[in-house]
């Protein structure tokens, strides 16, 4: 589950960690008032308008339609007033949204950290994730801060630093100094990376965090370090030890249709292509979607319905692919271990009456438990439906449908 910039910096408050302070709106008033009130309790005359979606390449983006950036600094209430006025209400297209873009609802009305003072201001860059090969979690950074931090990895590898954390373990002062050590901080800036980064790695452990990024990490001009912007991705898996974070949950940012299969409890991932499946388990979903491509179509989703499906959550599947105008066939692929393979049928079955007049291709494959029964239901329903044995049989009916 993802978190909006200013959901996931109030979270990291909680553990200690520094953050860029602001205050979300959703109205242009509202963000001239927030103004005001940045400018009474810091100083400041400037404040920086960012758009809050689930989306990175905020700063570079630009609202559709115009030169409006996703994130700007006003100089005055009037100024800050306007630029939120251009964004809200307004489709905000970065290089991580594509041409669809999304629709901003809020901005975050943030402090000016960039101040003049005795010291340099430096942009560096921190995240924290699991690494999978060796098991262990791993906190990224570099010097190189920013908005190009992609370009870093890409072209200078050799400035991406990684610290790895044992399992079950927390991280050790030892490995805190080494971070603002190479981060090439010094005195009082050193003090506060290495406080910095133990508290954003206790709250990447307490949040259950499945990723969590601080770009730009900014130690300020008085030697403070702070978290300009927060990423923070929840495992899901988590949620039902912390109610209080699944209520941050914002399914405007999400696909509708994903949003509908997660009521199902179905796994369900929208793809750009024209043939949808239906499987059971992961492993064959994929094989599945392989197949798909080499008979020359492409997978519309990913959908897997999980070993216990019923004919209630195959008809839910069902509806959810058909709202895809893009779909050409619809390929369901199931191998009955847990599930049994008549219960999938009949909710074919099920799915096809109630919906009524389908008018794409089906091609039903069902093998292992009640296979036979399956067949026998699907052959005798009367219904519009192509079964398969093997997977090349069910290939070859996917290409004829998509070459229709």
């Amino acid at each position: 589950m993802n978190l909006h910039e200013y959901q996931a910096k109030e979270l990291l408050k909680k553990y200690n960690v520094p953050v860029q302070e602001g205050i979300p709106v959703d109205t242009p008033e509202a963000a001239a008032e927030a103004y005001k009130q940045l400018k009474v309790q810091f100083g400041n005359e400037f404040a920086v308008v960012k758009a809050q979606i689930h989306a990175g390449g905020r700063g570079k983006g630009k609202i559709r339609g115009t030169e409006q950036r996703g994130v700007a600094v006003g100089k005055n209430a009037e100024d800050v007033k306007t630029i939120a006025g251009n964004i809200l209400g307004g489709t905000l297209i970065t290089i991580q949204t594509g041409e669809a873009g999304k629709l901003v609802n809020k901005v975050l009305v943030a402090q000016d950290v960039y101040y003049p003072g005795a010291n340099p201001v430096k942009e560096l860059y921190l995240s924290i994730l699991l690494d999978r090969a060796k098991s262990q979690n791993v906190i990224m950074y570099s010097t190189e801060g920013g908005m190009d931090i992609e370009e870093v990895a890409h072209s200078t590898p050799e400035k991406i630093f990684k610290e790895w954390v044992k399992p079950n373990m927390p991280l050790q002062p030892f490995q805190a100094r080494n971070i603002a050590f190479n981060f090439g901080l010094s005195g009082e800036a050193f003090k506060n990376m290495v406080k910095f980064v133990t508290n954003l790695y206790n709250a990447y452990v307490g949040l259950d965090c499945s990723m969590l990024e601080i770009n730009p990490l900014f130690k300020t001009s008085d030697e403070k370090i702070i978290a300009v912007d927060a990423k923070v991705n929840l495992d899901d898996n988590s949620l039902m030890r912390h109610p209080d974070l699944e209520a941050l949950r914002d399914i405007t940012e999400e696909d509708p249709t994903e949003v509908e299969a997660s009521k199902y409890n179905l796994n369900f991932v929208k793809l750009d292509g024209n043939v949808g499946c239906m499987v059971n388990g992961a492993g064959l979903a994929m094989a599945t979607m392989d197949m798909i491509k080499l008979s020359g179509g492409e997978p519309a989703n990913f959908l897997d319905v999980g070993g216990t499906a019923n004919a209630q959550t195959v008809e839910a599947g069902f509806r959810i692919i058909l709202k895809d105008p893009k779909v050409k066939a619809i390929l369901i692929n199931i191998f009955g271990g847990i599930v049994r393979c008549d219960r999938v049928a009949q909710g074919v079955i099920d799915a096809y009456k109630s919906i009524g007049n389908i008018t794409v291709p089906i091609i039903v494959r069902l093998q292992g438990t009640n296979a036979a029964e399956a067949k026998v239901l699907i052959e005798e329903s009367g219904l519009k439906v192509q079964s398969a044995i093997l997977l090349s049989e069910a290939a070859a009916l996917v290409n004829k449908a998509v070459s229709a």
